[in-house]
């Protein structure tokens, strides 16, 4: 026997209106793509993560870095402190390599980030993926996001917790360097890292202001929780936000 929906819900699903949006479901994998708009090898990369963006189990993000803006082209959306991490994952893993476009999986491993069978198989094969143990959810009310992080599944662990700003969508046109000419659509570009506390492998309860998610017209966000090995290391959980 099917029971009706209350008239109230369906009064919320006709107008558009619902309850504070939730984020929770737990990712498999947190995919970082550094890309730049003048890298002549980064537009099929780009159109691969937004390929993974529409993947509800991936959460991937673009990060454009500043190291190609003196080809004639300066990136419209390049961060120094995306760079910078992208270099922190370099030493960390010990390999130095620093490139575009590189893909960071889960922290931990890095591919070509154009290389769509590499990408998928750190992703899926369970002899190379890092997963992701600690769960995370988090509410968007009218003037805070409320984060709830859970436990540790072994003890000893601690992490810290970033809330990502991030505009879903930016369609570029560039007009100089070695993409001259081309319109780009990046998904899911990172625009600035808020750190939010640290994690000592315990529930934890944390609250943030939605005056974060100012920063470059930023319209949804990513919760990365992270261990810190000198530099950025293993994420251990991570979360999307609303419309992700």
């Amino acid at each position: 026997m099917t029971r009706a929906a209350p008239r109230w819900l369906l009064a919320a699903l006709i107008l558009g209106i619902a309850a504070p949006a939730v984020a929770g479901d737990a990712p498999r994998a947190v995919v970082e793509l550094f890309t730049s708009q003048g890298c002549s090898a980064c537009p099929p990369a780009d159109h691969l993560i937004g390929d993974l963006s529409r993947d509800p189990s991936v959460i991937a993000l673009s990060l454009p870095v500043t190291y190609w803006d003196y080809l004639g082209w300066k990136d419209t959306l390049a961060r120094t402190a995306f760079t910078e991490r992208q270099r922190a994952y370099a030493g960390v893993r010990g390999d130095r390599q620093v490139y575009t476009p590189q893909a960071v999986i889960n922290g931990a491993s890095a591919v070509v980030g154009s290389d769509r069978a590499a990408l998928e198989h750190t992703i899926r094969d369970p002899g190379t993926a890092v997963s992701l143990p600690v769960p995370i959810r988090s509410e968007a009310a009218a003037d805070r996001i409320v984060i709830d992080v859970g436990a540790a599944p072994e003890a000893g662990r601690r992490a810290e917790l970033w809330l990502l700003p991030v505009a879903r969508s930016r369609e570029v046109t560039i007009a100089r360097g070695e993409n001259r000419g081309k319109t780009v659509t990046y998904r899911n570009v990172v625009r600035g890292m808020h750190h939010v506390g640290s994690w000592s492998g315990v529930p934890t309860r944390y609250e943030v202001p939605r005056t974060v998610l100012q920063a470059g017209d930023a319209d949804s966000y990513v919760l990365v929780l992270q261990a810190e090995y000198g530099g950025p290391g293993r994420i251990l959980g991570a979360a999307k936000g609303p419309g992700l």
